[in-house]
């Protein structure tokens, strides 16, 4: 009887392998860093065939770490940075193009010409998505449009393209040799290619962007038998459960009800709320989005709000200014001060994105004065992932209906017990962290497990979710406001700066 679940957690610098117990308790784990390739200002990309790579040693290294025979497992997971974009050859294997990363914005000017016609929200009562740089469809035209003879083996019906779920699931289950070609419904909903509600390729955004329907893989549940693995490690284990990074990690928090929400703090921040089996569009620049599909069970979709700078401002403070030598030293930087001195930083980088959603703001230090330090601006650095978390927190509010009584944290940053206070302080209810903080594998071991029977149901999941530590908001109203007050004002500051 085999009584572990893996789960390879994809992420946007690392691949891990991580093997879980029936208690949802990490058994055994193994982490490997790839490379993060800018060919030019505003591009990134990584390198699929170092990805694979990677994968395989981690699942090799975590399985002899915890001395683990494929027996041992019952199903493995998959869950993967989401919009980043794979084409790969089906007979050779081999990608034609690195994989074009999320954060990539090469397709500033293809997202200019098509919201021409239609505006920035053509697609968006389909797709739940605005047209911007973040999705995958206009990846994939641009891999199609730039990289020579492409198009034409498209045509021919010799490529394959996807998510970096899709082609792991491929290589794992035999790649050339008969790998199966699959995405679940919660990463093909960050491609701007499927039909919300009918959860299956759009054929006329396929022909706007001008995408052959035959590269694309099949849409699937996020909690089914996919194929078996072929790679010694882990023989002829199922692989059994596939969801988009910020999904596995709702999933991994137990958020299986309407008006369950949670916050995951990392580069950038991601929330999501369950919004249960009805598709909420959004007025207040939020995303639609599919949460998970269960094997047979409808879809369950949720509003999400994406931050693009949260804890990569914190890295900003280290490697440009220099203020700090590592990241966790900025919480003792900002306790020299009792307060953030008037000063709000916005770290519209390269524009914001929820709720706004504006390519043209930039970054700006606002509330300078003689009086301010390093201190200061280490805890305006701080504040401005709880501030942007409030603006999404208040606009699901708004779109949903839906009032939370506490959010569900996870992410590098929980450990900021400074920061953490703050978001309780400036949301006005608590913040809760569970006792797993990897809650993103987790979430892929949940779906691997209930496709193959080693959990039984939701409900034994809930069970396994247990607070770590509680955050309790401790500022009075009228100082709350104010303080929220002058964070909008700032944020105005950044609009239209590239002209």
């Amino acid at each position: 009887m085999a009584d572990y679940i893996g789960a390879i957690d994809q992420g946007t610098t690392s691949t891990r392998f991580i093997v879980f117990d029936r208690a949802g308790r990490i058994v055994s784990s193994a982490q490997e860093e790839h490379e993060q390739i800018y060919p030019k200002p505003g591009w990134v990309e990584h390198d699929p065939e170092e990805i694979w790579r990677r994968t395989q040693s981690v699942i090799t290294k975590a399985m002899q770490a915890g001395r683990l025979g494929p027996s041992d497992l019952a199903a493995i997971g998959i869950t993967n940075q989401r919009e980043t974009t794979v084409v790969w050859n089906k007979k050779t294997a081999k990608p034609v193009y690195n994989a074009i990363v999320w954060q990539d914005t090469r397709v500033a000017p293809e997202v200019t010409e098509f919201s021409k016609n239609g505006g920035q929200d053509r697609y968006r009562a389909k797709t739940g998505l605005p047209l911007a740089t973040y999705f995958s469809g206009l990846k994939i035209r641009w891999i199609l449009e730039n990289v020579p003879g492409v198009r034409e083996q498209a045509k021919a019906g010799e490529l394959l393209c996807g998510t970096v779920d899709s082609f792991l699931i491929w290589k794992l289950t035999g790649g050339a040799s008969g790998g199966v070609h699959v995405t679940d419904v919660t990463n093909a909903s960050r491609t701007q290619l499927m039909d919300l509600a009918r959860l299956q390729w759009d054929e006329s955004i396929l022909r706007d962007f001008e995408i052959p329907g035959q590269i694309l893989p099949r849409i699937v549940s996020s909690s089914e038998v996919y194929g078996q693995a072929k790679i010694p490690a882990i023989r002829d284990v199922a692989i059994a459960g596939d969801l988009g990074d910020q999904q596995a990690a709702l999933v991994g928090q137990v958020c299986f009800k309407p008006g369950e929400a949670k916050n995951t703090y990392g580069t950038g921040c991601f929330m999501l709320l369950n919004t249960g089996e009805k598709i909420v569009p959004s007025k207040f620049g939020l995303i639609t989005t599919v949460a998970y599909k269960l094997g047979t069970k409808p879809a369950h979709y949720a509003l999400e709000g994406s931050i693009a700078i949260t804890g990569a401002l914190v890295q900003w403070l280290r490697d440009n200014l220099g203020l700090i030598s590592s990241s966790e030293e900025i919480e003792e930087l900002a306790k020299t001060v009792d307060d953030n001195g008037g000063v709000y930083f916005v770290p519209a980088f390269s524009g914001l994105y929820a709720p706004y959603w504006k390519d043209t703001a930039r970054g700006v230090i606002a509330g300078l004065t003689r009086y301010v330090n390093k201190g200061h601006l280490a805890r305006a650095v701080l504040e401005a992932t709880a501030f942007q978390v409030r603006e999404v927190v208040e606009a699901m509010a708004k779109d949903s209906n839906m009032n939370l009584d506490f959010l569900r944290v996870d992410g590098g940053m929980v450990k900021n017990n400074l920061l953490m206070q703050f978001q309780a302080d400036i949301l006005g209810i608590p913040v809760v962290c569970p006792r797993v903080s990897e809650t993103t594998a987790l979430g892929a071991c949940y779906a691997a497990g209930l496709a193959v029977g080693f959990f039984k149901n939701a409900d034994e999941l809930c069970a396994n979710w247990a607070v770590a530590q509680r955050w309790k908001p401790e500022m009075d109203l009228t100082s709350r406001e104010r303080l929220y007050h002058f964070w909008k004002k700032a944020v105005t500051r950044s609009f239209d700066w590239v002209e």
